[in-house]
């Protein structure tokens, strides 16, 4: 019988980032839960390894090893992953042939950003989905030539939900593409009153990331950073506390200068988000989420929505969000306040600020009705054709 669902990320290669972390465990932990086994692949090689003082490091001294295995284990999957070393050839937890077994005889493997690329293991599969999760940019790269990360798959899934549809720029490439949120697992995150939450309206992210932007059909799609300038005073124009949890350069002096003299206090995200606990912990502790996307998903009215928002939300903390067409997809107004420019901004946090209360009320039954785990898994699987 076929009672597992193989997911492949990139987890030990980024320690200390418990919102990237909370990635795989909403679909491992959600799977578990409605009944399915799960297995969770992995890879690391010295040259991604440190010890932890920024120094290169054995795979088995590396703080990437620690963090992997203590993630794993503290949520009780510590029975349930393979990280492959020497290019596949050893591994910590699973042997590579009880791996191999078990993905031959899964249902299917969700590949997220086509992470896994073992020639074997794919092979090995009987099902194999590409889960997209940084939507826009691939496409892109495929249609312009530039990369081409879709192929070895059987399925292709993504969280751009508008894909396909008028006023979305992603190009299709002509894949049948199957759309879904991400899943958030409820009982992972408990509900608290608003009377618990503090004053701060929080952010998390990366300035830049991994990505440059991309030149596409005339238009340039661009990153975080080109949006967030957009709306560097709004902390100024609300009078209200923002607080980010924010990676950035050190080279992006001027972006640092802009967003101190617009009123927002940096924290080192390394602090904050080091592992999933205390990731959980500083959104708990937050009064709502800020949440300003990438150029690529706003610019493309991809439908986007992070499943760090839909987290605040399962927590009762309300998110206030740049729309990337998610006002085509779910309730907004209550709990979802979204924007398009820094006036509309500034008008989202006047009504969340008035009526507090409602707004947190909203948030959680938002997450309840779209976000479940319980709910996005099934539908997911049911879209697949996967009993």
């Amino acid at each position: 019988m076929k009672d597992t669902i193989v997911v492949a990320g990139s987890l030990a290669q980024r320690p200390f980032t418990g919102g990237h972390a909370w990635q795989f465990l909403q679909y491992l932990l959600g799977f578990r839960r409605i009944g399915w086994d799960v297995l969770f692949l992995d890879r690391l090689e010295p040259e991604m390894c440190s010890d932890g003082a920024g120094n290169p490091c054995r795979v088995e001294d590396s703080v990437n090893l620690a963090y992997f295995t203590h993630v794993l284990e503290g949520f009780g999957l510590g029975e349930h992953y393979s990280l492959g070393y020497d290019r596949g050839r050893q591994t910590f937890g699973l042997s590579r042939a009880r791996a191999l077994e078990r993905v031959r005889s899964s249902a299917l493997l969700i590949n997220i950003m086509g992470f896994l690329d073992d020639d074997e293991i794919m092979a090995a599969a009987p099902r194999r989905a590409f889960l997209d999760t940084d939507p826009g940019f691939g496409q892109m790269w495929q249609d312009l030539g530039l990369a081409s990360l879709f192929q070895g798959h059987d399925d292709y899934i993504t969280i751009a939900e508008n894909i396909g549809r008028p006023g979305c720029a992603i190009p299709t490439l002509g894949l049948p593409w199957v759309t879904t949120c991400q899943p958030v697992l409820l009982e992972e995150w408990r509900r608290t009153e608003p009377a618990d939450s503090g004053h701060w309206i929080t952010g998390i992210g990366a300035w830049r990331g991994a990505y440059d932007p991309v030149e596409y059909n005339g238009t340039r799609y661009g990153l975080r950073v080109h949006e967030f300038r957009k709306f560097a005073t709004l902390p100024q124009r609300t009078q209200l506390s923002f607080q980010l949890a924010l990676e950035i350069d050190d080279a992006d002096a001027s972006d640092r200068a802009l967003l101190e003299s617009g009123g927002w206090c940096r924290i080192d995200p390394r602090v904050v988000t080091r592992d999933p606990w205390r990731y959980r912990r500083y959104l708990h502790e937050s009064r709502a989420e800020i949440m300003i996307a990438k150029g690529m998903y706003v610019q493309t009215g991809s439908g986007w929505f992070s499943e760090r928002s839909m987290c605040y939300l399962a927590a009762s903390r309300p998110v206030l969000a740049q729309d990337t067409g998610i006002t085509r997809l779910y309730p907004t107004g209550a709990g979802l306040l979204t924007f398009s420019t820094l006036d509309q901004a500034v008008d989202a946090v006047h009504s969340l600020n008035a009526d507090y209360d409602r707004h947190a009320r909203a948030a959680r039954a938002i997450a309840e009705e779209y976000f479940d785990s319980d709910r996005v898994l099934p539908r997911l699987l049911s879209s697949l054709a996967v009993a």
